[in-house]
């Protein structure tokens, strides 16, 4: 069977490919996609290639082609209807895999979609899975001042599964004005940067830019908790680790959703891990709200040099799969 893939093939530059695919083995799945999504931060970075060197094997993605030195068959958001025969065929699931129309992939990597979830919006699972391993690792303290900076689509989601999860009063910050719409339909605080409120006792950071990380600094309470999960690629970040810092006994910390959360680890799964994430998409239909772009697949290489070519009000970006595929 020939299919289509999407590739990266020189920095900033994209097209379809036609690959072929082989009949799934007893232990493997044939999908159809239905939709994938655009992972703009990661896949922009992937896209100009700038992945570091020394990051090249960490940032591999299950099912990827090629390398980072071009060309590159890049992407982790992926829903479809299984169609080889067998248990599961007819079911929607989503995959961890590159834009591509069809697929052949192991079962284990597979996973079906709770009943009453639309696939549309499982586009997000991958995010919300992100998002939950943050808030573990950030570990929201009951009475504690909070703030997100980066109203993307990671920072939202951290945002909302805090207010959600716990109860308590969220601040989400970013610098474009027209987020403070998402945040009063997540029932978070809004703030522009220059309007935020200091003293915070826990920060995430997600906004991908190092004024935003700045920010979270001069914002934190004296031990004051920074979560850092936005990913700079090969940026050189400078901070002002001069000022009070030390003083205020900081903490800047990272967290990756690539391992589980290590005060989560003897309890939770991969698998366990994405089947919340995937139940929390299910129970909320506010989260369509980041979801706010979408195309079709065959324009995917016109679309990727836009989304990736600078600032831009789109959150999450849906790409659609014609029905003929």
């Amino acid at each position: 069977m020939i299919t289509r893939a999407f590739w990266a093939t020189a920095p900033g530059q994209g097209c379809l490919q036609e690959v072929s695919l082989r009949a799934p083995e007893p232990n493997e799945v044939q999908v159809r996609t239905t939709f994938s999504g655009v992972s703009r931060g990661t896949e922009s970075l992937v896209f100009q290639g700038r992945v570091p060197v020394s990051q090249k094997q960490a940032m591999r993605c299950p099912h990827q082609d090629g390398s980072f030195s071009f060309p590159i068959k890049y992407g982790y958001i992926t829903v479809g209807i299984v169609e080889s025969k067998g248990e599961l065929q007819g079911k929607s699931v989503f995959c961890l895999h590159p834009h591509q129309e069809h697929l052949v992939v192991p079962k284990k990597d597979v996973v079906c979609l709770p009943d009453g979830l639309d696939p549309a919006r499982a586009v997000l699972a991958a995010n919300m899975e992100t998002a939950v391993n943050g808030v573990w690792d950030a570990n929201p303290q009951s009475g504690e001042s909070i703030s997100v900076i980066g109203a993307g689509v990671v920072g939202a989601l951290v945002a909302w599964r805090i207010r959600q999860s716990t109860g308590a009063p969220v601040q989400l910050i970013d610098r474009n004005a027209r987020r403070a719409e998402l945040a009063r339909l997540f029932d978070l605080d809004f703030s522009l940067p220059e309007n935020a409120q200091g003293e915070q006792n826990l920060i995430v950071h997600a906004s991908g830019s190092s004024e935003g990380l700045r920010k979270a600094l001069s914002l934190a309470a004296p031990e004051g908790r920074i979560i850092e999960m936005s990913w700079f690629g090969d940026s050189e970040i400078a901070l002002p680790l001069g000022g009070a810092f030390h003083s205020r006994r900081l903490t800047i910390r990272s967290s990756q959703v690539g391992q589980i959360s290590p005060r989560m680890r003897e309890d939770w799964s991969y698998q366990r891990r994405m089947a919340l994430a995937l139940d929390l998409l299910k129970e909320h239909p506010v989260l369509d709200e980041l979801i706010n772009e979408e195309s079709l697949f065959s324009d995917l290489p016109k679309t990727m040099v836009r989304l990736t070519s600078g600032p831009s009000d789109v959150l999450c970006h849906r790409v659609v799969y014609e029905e003929s595929n």
